[in-house]
């Protein structure tokens, strides 16, 4: 995934939150941080109160969080399987 802006959005006269939200939508650990860099590039200017701008900042929050420390999906691991190392637990790598 490139941290380029998408030069449709990079014209928009404005940013959306529907902008913002489809970004986010399937994001993984594995490109957060790229999201994250992008979404920074689109809310940067926007006023405190900016619906996008609000928006765009619970994302990063959450693209942090999943980028560091990864995300749980399925089911837990079978008795005597160990999780995966997280890059924030240097005790595990």
């Amino acid at each position: 995934m490139s941290e380029a802006l998408d030069p449709q959005q990079a014209a928009a006269a404005e940013v959306t939150v529907e902008q913002i939200r489809a970004l986010c939508g399937a994001s993984t650990p594995h490109f957060a941080m790229q999201l994250r860099n992008r979404i920074l590039r689109l809310i940067e200017g926007l006023p405190e109160e900016h619906p996008a701008r609000r928006e765009g900042e619970l994302e990063i929050a959450r693209l942090e969080q999943i980028g560091f420390d990864g995300e749980i999906r399925g089911r837990q691991a079978d008795p005597g399987m160990e999780p995966l190392a997280s890059v924030n637990d240097p005790d595990k790598r």
